[in-house]
């Protein structure tokens, strides 16, 4: 947009490029210039230290350990020469939480949606709050709650599933199983994650331009063809944003996981069925922590530490690349240009 008189706005050369910012002249500029930039050379100067510090004492065990460190379900780090692998905690750290994620993203994504464009506003507010009271509980009180009164209530889940489906190993049910599995404790992360899943997707299906909204109204669509056709569309990206920061959460929860599983025994080794027990990375390293009186001992939990600092990087940093693709500016989505356009084009008519 130009001014009256024909030339370019005072913030916009004539070219139309935006001008940049002149070099920061008053003190204060200076200060808040240099708190801002340490601020940020600090954080990532305390993660490049935590990787180096997990690095440094992950190697020397590492190198003197005789079984595949990837592959090997056997640990015995205490042993003469040293012998541990991550499979079995990988396995179970990697389907606790992506059970977890299979019940609370479309939960969080319905609640969302409900907040937002179908509750009033008396019950939209309580509703809302509810949801987000739930991340302000401590980790402790879900594992204990989970263990002593939600795993009861899902022994007869957990007897139908195994009855219909036990011919399939993930869902076949042991002999020997009891109430802290697999299953319950990824009930109890999906619970834990659902305000994280839900706070984002709410926010994000807020944000949905009015004129989508109501273009696709316009056009004759009712209020769920309007969210499917719109509100969807422009919020995915928030969503899996939210799904995998969620993720993130799950893969590294500790004590309610660490109170829910029954760990395996000598004589009740590891199985790969939702219906048995086992260890996460997190747990398998909270409940050992005695076993840390050796280098040895030591670095085998710290490298298994490790493994899970670098998933965990690995999931929050993709979130962050998607949040910044769905940040305002970015590209709508074409469905929903083309239902904007539209929308103009029959209004500029009428």
């Amino acid at each position: 947009m130009s001014s009256t008189d024909g030339t370019a706005p005072p913030d916009r050369p004539a070219d139309g490029k935006k001008l940049e910012l002149g070099p920061v002249g008053h003190l204060g500029d200076r200060l808040f210039s240099g708190m801002a930039h340490g601020s940020g050379g600090l954080v990532i100067l305390i993660v490049a230290f935590v990787g180096i510090f997990l690095l440094a004492l992950a190697i020397p065990s590492l190198a003197r350990n005789e079984s595949s460190f990837l592959f090997s379900r056997v640990w015995e780090p205490g042993a003469s020469p040293p012998r541990f692998g991550i499979a079995a905690l990988f396995y179970t750290t990697l389907i606790s939480s992506i059970i977890a994620m299979v019940i609370a993203v479309p939960i969080a994504v319905g609640v969302a949606l409900f907040t937002t464009y179908y509750a009033p506003k008396r019950l939209a507010a309580p509703v809302a709050h509810a949801i987000d009271l739930l991340a302000a509980v401590p980790s402790i009180i879900y594992g204990l709650w989970g263990i002593l009164f939600f795993a009861p209530i899902l022994r007869p889940v957990i007897n139908g599933i195994g009855s219909a489906l036990g011919w399939i190993p993930i869902f076949e049910k042991p002999p020997t199983a009891d109430v802290g599995v697999v299953f319950t404790a990824s009930v109890v992360l999906a619970i834990m994650i659902l305000p994280v899943v839900t706070a984002i997707s709410r926010e994000i299906f807020a944000q949905t331009p009015i004129a989508h909204r109501e273009g696709a109204l316009a056009l004759g669509a009712t209020r769920w063809e309007m969210i499917r056709t719109a509100v969807l569309p422009y919020g995915r990206s928030g969503v899996v944003s939210a799904s995998m920061l969620g993720l993130g959460r799950a893969l590294g929860e500790t004590v309610a996981v660490l109170i829910i599983l029954s760990v395996p025994n000598a004589n009740d080794p590891w199985n790969s069925s939702i219906f048995a027990g086992g260890e996460t990375f997190a747990s398998k390293i909270a409940n050992n922590a005695a076993e840390f009186d050796s280098p040895e001992k030591t670095g085998a939990y710290i490298a298994a530490g490790l493994v899970l600092f670098v998933v965990t990087f690995l999931v929050n940093s993709a979130a962050r690349l998607i949040v910044a693709r769905s940040a305002p500016g970015g590209k709508r989505p074409r469905k929903i240009r083309r239902i904007g356009d539209k929308a103009q084009t029959e209004g500029a008519a009428l």
